[in-house]
């Protein structure tokens, strides 16, 4: 085993631990409420999530090397595709039950799995776009009694653009992760993580003239306390990749959705339906099994590096 992936434990408690933190991020948006304007959420959760970031960074020494990059217009594009996966994230948020945008949310990473085959050209086999196909039957399952008020109650059933907000975030979110891709082969992790935080603050603050207004000291906090969350929530993201490999912390992302579920019904009075826990068990069973799939590829590419006869 790699030296640096020698304490997965430490590695999985510091993967649910980000996931809490990210679904205490979540909870205090929703708590919010529905009169704050989209963009001024997202500024909120960007510019109050760099203070545990800029901290972090200036305790490890990294602060200074931070801010040098190779490729400025990479990180922009990237916190551009960011803001706006953000703000249909939160309006979904803010219109639909916590578990079912969370949920929903999980679409992100098998369209990801679409996009890295489109735009890098990775292989993807029949086994993952099997996976794949029946995960977004799962979301279907989910969104489509929301997708149904469209019909009934036309295109100012929150609920119904709630559920179209958390499909597009997903997509820009998927987007957003091929970005990073390209970006981590020649730009520092913690480059990535400043840049975008900073990024995000100032295209956000492009909204100002679309619906912003002052905020009450409850609501204040409450955002507030949200950015602050997000950039802890990082903080503990990157940290736990440090000390297991991706395949064996991914699957506990979906620890996200029992939380959600917990939090939802004692906080928000959100009673799961059957069709919503249906859609939920396809989605994350179909991401378990991408995981997994990736997992045993990566394990037969480094067994063959080592029978490989070297050439001299």
């Amino acid at each position: 085993m790699d030296a640096e992936f020698s304490h997965p434990m430490k590695g999985i408690a510091l993967k649910v631990l980000s996931v809490l933190v990210f679904v205490c991020m979540s909870t205090l948006i929703k708590a919010a409420g529905t009169g704050i304007a989209t963009g001024q959420i997202t500024f909120y959760r960007s510019a109050f999530a760099m203070v545990p970031i800029l901290a972090y960074l200036a305790f490890k020494g990294h602060l200074r090397t931070a801010f040098h990059t190779k490729d400025i217009f990479g990180h922009l594009a990237r916190g551009f595709i960011g803001i706006l996966a953000m703000s249909f994230g939160f309006y979904g948020l803010v219109h639909l039950p916590l578990p079912e945008a969370i949920a929903i949310g999980y679409a992100m990473p098998l369209l990801a799995v679409v996009f890295a085959a489109v735009f890098l050209k990775e292989t993807v086999r029949v086994y993952r776009w099997s996976a794949v196909l029946i995960g977004l039957v799962g979301v279907m399952i989910i969104t489509w009694p929301r997708l149904t008020l469209l019909r009934d109650g036309g295109f100012g059933s929150g609920e119904a653009l709630g559920a179209l907000a958390v499909l597009l975030s997903a997509t820009f979110g998927a987007v957003a992760m091929v970005l990073v891709r390209k970006l981590v082969a020649k730009e520092r992790t913690h480059t990535i993580v400043l840049y975008f935080s900073l990024s995000a603050s100032c295209f956000s603050l492009l909204t100002l003239p679309f619906g912003w207004q002052p905020l009450s000291w409850n609501s204040f906090l409450l955002l507030m306390g949200a950015g602050f969350c997000g950039g802890v929530a990082q903080i503990l993201l990157t940290q736990s990749y440090r000390y297991a490999d991706m395949s064996t912390i991914a699957p506990f992302e979906y620890t996200s959705i029992i939380l959600g579920l917990i939090i939802g019904y004692f906080l928000f009075d959100d009673v799961p339906t059957g069709v919503m826990l249906i859609g939920t068990a396809i989605v994350v069973g179909a991401g378990i099994f991408i995981i997994f799939r990736e997992h045993r590829l990566g394990l037969e590419r480094r067994g063959a590096r080592k029978h490989v006869t070297p050439q001299g």
